[in-house]
């Protein structure tokens, strides 16, 4: 995902096996694996270039993490709680930032 991310393009399997290659081996058949998984999962899309696949993301980096976040809180039994502890952990900027971000945000009108 990262070189996907990074590249900002669509990229065949045996791209990004070669670039990965050049830190640490890795088959072929393993990025090919976790490619298809996370088309089935909705991760990447991909279209048809000859023989090949080619994979783009099918999230910004940013909404992806924004999606694990909402994953890990809709895990919790208690998301006031799980709120909390994530406002305990950031630091001040980010705290900064989201009290922006909430200050901004529109109010849902009532009844």
């Amino acid at each position: 995902m990262d070189r996907l991310w990074t590249w900002d393009r669509p990229a065949t399997v045996r791209e990004v096996v070669d670039d990965i290659n050049r830190q640490r081996p890795i088959a072929y058949t393993t990025v090919m694996t976790v490619a298809d998984i996370l088309y089935g999962k909705g991760v990447l899309t991909r279209e048809k270039q000859g023989r090949a696949w080619l994979y783009r993301p099918a999230l910004s980096r940013e909404a992806y993490t924004a999606a694990l976040m909402q994953e890990a809180l809709d895990s919790s039994r208690d998301r006031p709680a799980a709120l909390a502890h994530f406002i305990d952990e950031i630091s001040p900027d980010e705290l900064e930032v989201l009290r922006g971000l909430l200050d901004a945000r529109p109010t849902p009108e009532g009844p």
